[in-house]
């Protein structure tokens, strides 16, 4: 699981902004939001332009140079943040995996060019290339690498990339850590409910959302997962010409899915195909920005349950503080950004804060600070 995350001198984020999910609070309730010690499940709130969204960018910046993994490059074309004289971001990521404590720091000129990486397991460092200065040659203490040509002069080509597809490694514990890592981010999920509907990781899949749907076999239990959420339908699938397609049952008269489908309906269904991936363990960790732009509170609230019951590591961006709750996670769960500051509510105030409390209103009221 990711336990914290840092990136600086990246879109609007001018100084360094720090996602620290290693230290929650002592909170005995909804400790399922909590997972081997660190923070499994986050909501992060915001003012419009306070980086909610480029906090999802930073985080899936990793996808372009260590995974083969479905990309969007739109987001990253103003890479650097204008106000500052230096020339690359810099990004940290620390995880845990398999027990493992991996750290991994790299910085960039641009979303493809790398100008130096380093990798920690448990705090030993495993591989640094600082290609700086016109340096090409990189150092690893990984067991497995010791013949392996160590100078890579392709800029866009990561040396921990190159190590994975280039050698025979050991079997010992750093380099399944190490292989770990790969399967971590290779199964880290990016997506927006909004109307571009952009996503990051994972492999892309042909076909429509309905077409995903009838061809996994899922029309019974897509439809029940819309009562659920309180929209009244039943579903069945018919022949349109040459093809196959979902459609709303009303008895004698059959309307495809798509002609009258609502956009928070559409939205639903978006998440529902995801969350497939999700329960069948195909996502280590996602991110949802707007998660709920188009939902009504109470679906707002079955989502986030849902996502919880999931098990999955999930950080989710949102305006709506109807589910801000200790009812359905907690005061160290829920973050404020504001420039390139991002603090769990526990720790935007002195006061001590309760389960009884309602951490909603104290939000509205202005007592949490984060500048």
């Amino acid at each position: 699981m990711l336990t914290r995350f840092e990136v600086s001198n990246f879109k609007c984020f001018d100084e360094v902004l720090k996602f620290d999910l290693s230290a929650p609070s002592s909170y005995t309730f909804n400790a399922e939001c909590i997972r081997n010690g660190n923070v499994n499940c986050a909501m992060v709130y915001g003012y419009n332009g306070s980086g909610k969204s480029n906090l999802g960018w930073a985080i899936f910046d990793i996808i372009e140079h260590l995974t083969d993994r479905k990309r969007f490059e739109k987001p990253y074309k103003h890479y650097t943040n204008a106000a500052n004289s230096s020339a690359e971001a810099s990004f940290l990521y620390e995880f845990l995996i398999g027990g493992k404590k991996i750290r991994y720091e790299y910085c960039k000129m641009d979303y493809k060019t790398l100008t130096s990486e380093t990798l920690w397991i448990d705090g030993r460092r495993m591989v640094c290339f600082d290609r700086r200065d016109g340096n090409e040659t990189f150092c690893s203490d990984l067991k497995g690498t010791e013949s392996l040509n160590n100078v890579i002069r392709d800029p866009q080509l990561s040396v921990l990339k190159y190590i994975r597809n280039n050698s025979s490694l050991d079997e010992n514990a750093d380099n399944r850590a190490f292989l770990d890592l790969f399967s971590f981010v290779e199964r880290m999920l990016f997506f927006r409910s909004l109307e571009d509907r952009t996503y990051i990781g994972l492999q892309h899949h042909d076909g429509s959302l309905t077409d995903y749907i009838i061809n996994t076999d899922k029309v019974k239990d897509f439809e029940a997962f819309l009562n659920e959420a309180n929209i009244d339908c039943r579903l069945v699938v018919v022949d349109v010409m040459d093809s196959q397609e979902l459609a709303f049952d009303f008895g004698d008269k059959k309307i495809l899915f798509r002609d009258i489908m609502s956009t928070g309906t559409s939205a639903l269904m978006l998440f529902y195909c995801w969350y497939q991936h999700i329960i069948s363990s195909e996502v280590s960790f996602v991110f949802i920005d707007e998660f709920d732009a188009f939902y009504h509170h109470e679906l707002s609230r079955l989502v986030v349950r849902k996502l919880i019951d999931s098990g999955v590591q999930f950080v989710l961006t949102t305006h709506n503080t109807s589910i801000m709750s200790n009812d359905l996670m907690r005061p160290d769960c829920y973050f404020l950004i504001y420039k390139s500051r991002l603090l769990p509510l526990s720790k935007c105030t002195e006061r001590e804060l309760r389960e009884a409390h309602n951490i909603e209103k104290i939000y509205k009221s202005g007592a949490f600070h984060v500048r």
